[in-house]
């Protein structure tokens, strides 16, 4: 499962670099710098991906997936608020719906879990 999981993120921090207009419209507009912002979140999400699939970095990565999640927690809290509708989502995402984007909220905290699982 840990493998599936550096997968995720792995997959997830490229997709910031094969489709950042679709993250930028999720960096809510009070955060500085939303470029900035979409590359180092994927850089994150690439290196802890990496990290949770080498034994000897998974507890410290499990940490920083943790941490990653707290972060852009906001920013999915408030695309479900203000921006529901997407444009040029990756194709394997498809049109969120407003339902899709809370229940991701709550979906947040079950990765938090997962990945705390391998920081014991």
């Amino acid at each position: 499962m840990v493998y599936l999981m550096g997968l995720f993120y792995l997959t997830a921090g490229i997709t910031h670099f094969t489709n950042p207009g679709f993250f930028l419209q999720i960096v809510p507009p009070f955060l500085p710098a939303p470029g900035l912002l979409v590359v180092l979140s994927g850089i994150a999400e690439i290196v802890l991906g990496i990290g949770v699939m080498m034994p000897s970095t998974r507890k410290a990565a499990a940490w920083g997936v943790i941490a990653l999640l707290i972060a852009v927690f906001p920013a999915n809290v408030h695309q479900a608020l203000y921006n529901p509708t997407l444009v040029d989502p990756p194709a394997w995402m498809g049109q969120p719906t407003q339902t899709a984007l809370y229940v991701r909220l709550p979906l947040q905290f079950v990765l938090m879990w997962w990945a705390w699982r391998y920081t014991r």
